[in-house]
C-alpha cells in the first residue's frame, strides 16, 4: 500500500572538528544563545537556511528543523564559516564542499484515510499504548522497522526514529496493515 507522506523534521549530527569556546560566540553572534546552567551547548539558530543548530565545545553539532539532506548540508557550512574564526584548536580538517554528517532522525507525517476506535485497536494489538485522558492519540513502537508513531483516530500518523524514507514507507505499510480492519468507514 503506497501512502503519502511529508518529511517535517530531519535531525543530524556532525563535527566540526575543532574546539570552540561558546562564551566567546554567543557573545559574537545574536543567533546564538548560551546558558550553560540550562544546558551544555549553545544554541544557533538560522533564518536561511531554516534550522537551529547545537553547538559543543568540541565543535560537534546536532543540526534540527530541517526537511531534506541539502537543508542539513547548506547548515553545517554556515555553521563552520560562522564558527571557524573562534576555533581554539582544529583536529581535522572540515570540507566545506561535502560537509560530513549523520541522519539520525527523520520525523514524518501521513494520512491513512480511516477512521479508527483507537480503544479496539488498543485492545487488540500488542505494542501499542492508548490513554485518552492522557494524549488522544495512541502510540505505537514497531521492531521492524524500529520507529515510534502516533496514530490518531482519524488515521493521521506521526512517524519517528526513521533514518531513511525506505524505514518510514516500511512503518507506514507495516502499521496500515495492522490497523486497517479496525477502520468504521466500510
Amino acid at each position: 500500500m503506497k501512502k503519502k507522506y511529508e518529511i517535517t523534521n530531519m535531525v543530524a549530527s556532525a563535527d566540526l572538528g575543532m574546539d570552540l569556546d561558546l562564551y566567546v560566540i554567543s557573545s559574537k553572534f545574536k543567533n546564538i544563545e548560551y546558558e550553560p546552567e540550562q544546558f551544555p551547548g549553545a544554541i544557533m539558530k538560522f533564518n536561511e537556511p531554516k534550522a537551529t543548530i547545537l553547538v559543543f565545545k568540541n565543535g560537534k553539532l546536532v543540526i534540527v528543523g530541517c526537511r531534506d539532506r541539502k537543508t542539513i548540508e547548506k547548515a553545517i557550512v554556515k555553521a563552520y564559516k560562522s564558527l571557524k574564526k573562534y576555533a581554539k584548536n582544529i583536529r581535522k580538517k572540515f570540507d566545506p564542499n561535502k560537509p560530513a554528517y549523520e541522519l539520525t532522525n527523520m520525523v514524518a507525517s501521513a494520512d491513512l484515510e480511516l477512521d479508527l476506535d483507537l480503544f479496539r485497536v488498543a485492545m487488540e494489538l500488542t505494542d501499542i499504548e492508548y490513554e485518552p485522558e492522557q494524549f488522544p492519540g495512541a502510540i505505537v513502537k514497531l521492531r521492524k522497522p524500529n520507529v515510534s508513531l502516533l496514530l490518531f483516530k482519524n488515521g493521521k500518523l506521526i512517524i519517528a526514529g526513521g533514518r531513511t524514507r525506505k524505514e518510514i514507507e516500511a512503518a507506514i505499510d507495516a502499521i496500515y496493515k495492522r490497523i486497517k480492519r479496525f477502520n468504521k468507514k466500510r
